[in-house]
């Protein structure tokens, strides 16, 4: 599908992800901003005060999400979020905080100049951005860098991003960049390649009225349909790549088996008004301060829908 004139992405690589749902593209970052994002973040975890964190663990199972102030305030900060197994029964670290945490997340795109760079300031992201045409005028939402730490890195199960990061209609896409080599032994991504295509959102991460987050059905429970079956494709990924994951495409990670961490730094964007609309509902909250960010210099003047 021709979609006009392409500044950094080749017309099949445009039409693997509208047909898959992913796409990586090797060596998007150079090796110098690689490692300018990989110190970065480890002087951030360095720096970080343990004695005052609340010990929020973060856990990605429909159970047991985070749902206290720390997480639901985190849009336009940095904070950060542990191991489950790092944290022992009475609250204390059971190793080192630089091999405690989780991700850092979830305003780095915001709050720090080397993070931003890359996401905000990038020509070569926006030329991404507007091959795809997928967005009008995308604004970035949230970002991380996800640490998956040796033998604690958890398993993370088969989700599609539009669940936790709702609009109407749904418009997430992930745009993830190892930090780090990564394996099927340190928890590499895995996709279902063409779920976009078949799975519907059926189900949103939501603030409670009462406190906390859990998930509102979009679907009553017995008529969603079942996520589809397949084979999942395992990308390995070395540093510098991107890999461009669209909301609805079902994908996971299995546990980090091995002594290396799995650094990588990933950032969402989502559809602005009046194209998509991003309600109060959802769990992450801009503030009159620290509006959603405009990726694009002047909006897309047209796009392309891609999804279930």
């Amino acid at each position: 599908m021709a979609i006009g004139q392409l500044e950094y992405l080749n017309q099949e690589q445009v039409n693997q992800f509208r047909s898959q749902g992913y796409l990586r593209l090797p060596n998007f970052l150079e090796p110098d901003e690689v490692e300018a994002l990989l110190t970065r973040a480890k002087q951030l975890l360095d720096n970080f005060s343990i004695e005052e964190h609340p010990l929020t663990k973060f856990t990605t199972g429909d159970d047991n999400h985070v749902g206290d102030e720390y997480f639901l305030t985190s849009g336009d900060k940095i904070r950060f979020f542990l191991e489950e197994g790092a944290v022992d029964k009475d609250g204390k670290l059971n190793r080192p905080k630089q091999r405690a945490v989780n991700k850092i997340g979830h305003g780095l795109h915001e709050q720090d100049p080397v993070f931003r760079k890359v996401t905000l300031e990038s020509e070569k992201m926006k030329a991404v951005v507007r091959d795809l045409q997928y967005h009008h005028d995308p604004v970035a939402l949230q970002s991380m860098v996800i640490c998956k730490q040796p033998h604690i890195g958890g398993e993370v199960p088969e989700h599609n991003d539009s669940t936790f990061l709702y609009t109407n209609p749904p418009s997430a896409v992930g745009f993830w960049i190892p930090l780090e080599k990564c394996t099927p032994e340190n928890g590499a991504l895995s996709f279902l390649p063409g779920s976009h295509l078949t799975a519907p959102i059926t189900k949103r991460f939501v603030r409670l009225p009462g406190g906390g987050t859990g998930f509102e059905q979009l679907v009553p429970p017995g008529q969603a349909p079942k996520n589809p079956e397949g084979k999942y494709i395992l990308e390995a990924c070395l540093p510098g790549d991107l890999v461009l994951i669209h909301g609805s495409v079902l994908h996971k990670s299995e546990r980090n088996t091995s002594a290396q961490t799995r650094f990588a730094y990933t950032f969402h964007m989502i559809e602005s008004p009046p194209y998509a609309e991003y309600d109060g509902k959802n769990w992450l909250q801009p503030t009159p301060e620290t509006p959603f960010p405009h990726i694009l210099d002047a909006p897309n003047p047209s796009v392309v829908p891609i999804g279930a």
